[in-house]
């Protein structure tokens, strides 16, 4: 009953009205892209759910799934995200990770760069801090320094390790996944990590095809955007509720959403 229900509520929904890029994966292949889910354990909980239940349902394929990225900070579980997709992942070539910009600069932070740390924080790192058992208390009374070495006392070196693993672009059939966008006018095989991770505007506003349909977070939309040359997922989910996952199969796209409630900022 529980994953009739769970399918029915995953019906496709529609993405927002622009061309509509062509593509393809594999035959036999299946894949589900994740959009950045920032620190909400519950939407993931309820997105990986209806992606089971909407795959079983669709019979049996090759399935990968990939996670953009931007898994940690904003949202209040950033540390109990980073150890549900750990375990989820463990032993399986089939569930991939690539690399956003806010593990970039935790990581970054966690290697000791104090200039990176500050902004880790303003960019939405104090959640994450908390979700690994440090105090606000603790937070408040810490420099960088202290910080930092409540930090390393607290984050197991496991998460640092699975973080670190994660890729910087996959591409199958005719899309190339990526955390935030490519450059324009650069293939896809000398895209620097900077702009995988950090590129916004520069992609965004490109009106011309790419060497691949890219599929991206990174950039806020009220609903799934499906432009020319690109398809961006990241709707907001730690503050909109909306957890976003797309599946591909042969010519094929549809859309899962979480109904998750909206987060209290």
């Amino acid at each position: 009953m529980l994953r009739r229900l769970l399918s029915a509520f995953s019906r496709p929904a529609l993405a927002t009205e622009s061309p509509r890029p062509a593509g393809s994966v594999p035959p036999g292949a299946r894949v589900y892209a994740v959009g950045d889910i920032h620190g909400r354990l519950d939407l993931l909980d309820e997105l990986l759910l209806r992606m089971e239940a909407d795959n079983a349902e669709r019979g049996a394929a090759d399935t990968t799934v990939i996670f953009l990225g931007d898994l940690i900070d904003r949202g209040p579980d950033s540390a109990q995200v980073v150890q549900r997709l750990m375990e989820l992942g463990t032993g399986s070539d089939r569930i991939r990770f690539l690399l956003g910009n806010h593990e970039e600069v935790f990581l970054k932070s966690m290697a000791g760069d104090l200039k990176a740390l500050p902004f880790f924080l303003r960019i939405g790192g104090k959640p994450t801090v908390l979700s690994y058992g440090i105090t606000a208390a603790e937070y408040g009374a810490s420099d960088y320094a202290e910080l930092l070495e409540l930090l390393r006392a607290r984050v197991p070196q496991a998460h640092l390790d699975f973080l670190a693993g994660f890729e910087d672009l996959i591409v199958i059939g005719d899309y190339a996944f990526v955390h935030a966008g490519v450059r324009p006018g650069v293939p896809l095989a000398e895209q620097s990590p900077a702009a995988l991770r950090w590129i916004r505007d520069e992609f965004l506003s490109h009106e011309a095809p790419f060497e691949k349909i890219v599929v991206h977070g990174h950039t806020i939309a009220d609903e799934v955007e499906e432009r020319i040359g690109r398809i961006g997922i990241d709707t907001g989910a730690y503050a909109s509720g909306r957890l976003t996952a797309m599946g591909f199969e042969g010519a094929e796209r549809w859309i899962l959403q979480t109904n998750g409630a909206v987060a209290r900022l």
